[in-house]
């Protein structure tokens, strides 16, 4: 049985609270739940139980220090022109880039085949389909949110769970910043 991974930063409890508070004005839009609110920095996709041991074990070796985030502004990812998702963007700073740079290439390093993409800090907030109404005023009504910056003090390894009303995202390890 595969795992379906993913390296993420869950945000403290005020900053989900406001974020949940913009979650409204798009008709058919699937708004994510307080649970399924995190920064993405590597989805590694499915992956075999010993590989996913591996890569569980390993990622404790990646040292960083506490550092400070914030959101500031909202966006929209389009796949050909169709609008696929709204989100929060989080100012990229030079130690969540290094913190990204080094989980890419621990992934790398052992071997997972993942998705090249440039790394876009965000936290999705809604995932769009074809029947999703306009964003427009929603992008213009969030495009000057801010959010109070917040410390990142661990990342986490997820599984993700595929289910009828989403996914479901299980913490499997947390890692601690190095102070």
């Amino acid at each position: 049985m595969t795992h379906r991974l993913f390296f993420g930063i869950r945000p403290p409890d005020t900053v989900r609270h406001a974020l949940l508070e913009r979650q409204h004005g798009v008709g058919q839009a699937r708004w994510q739940s307080e649970d399924q609110l995190h920064l993405t920095l590597q989805f590694i996709g499915d992956v075999e139980p010993p590989l996913a041991d591996d890569l569980a074990h390993h990622a404790s070796r990646i040292s960083f220090a506490p550092f400070e985030i914030s959101v500031e502004g909202a966006g929209l990812f389009e796949r050909k022109g169709v609008p696929r998702l709204l989100y929060a963007r989080v100012r990229d700073c030079e130690p969540l880039a290094s913190l990204q740079k080094k989980i890419a290439r621990l992934v790398h390093d052992l071997g997972i085949a993942t998705r090249e993409r440039s790394f876009t800090p965000h936290i999705t907030l809604a995932r769009l389909n074809t029947s999703s109404g306009p964003v427009t005023s929603w992008l213009s009504q969030n495009a000057e949110l801010r959010v109070r910056p917040w410390q990142v003090d661990s990342f986490i390894l997820y599984e993700s769970h595929l289910g009828a009303t989403g996914s479901h995202y299980e913490p499997v390890s947390i890692y601690p910043a190095h102070r």
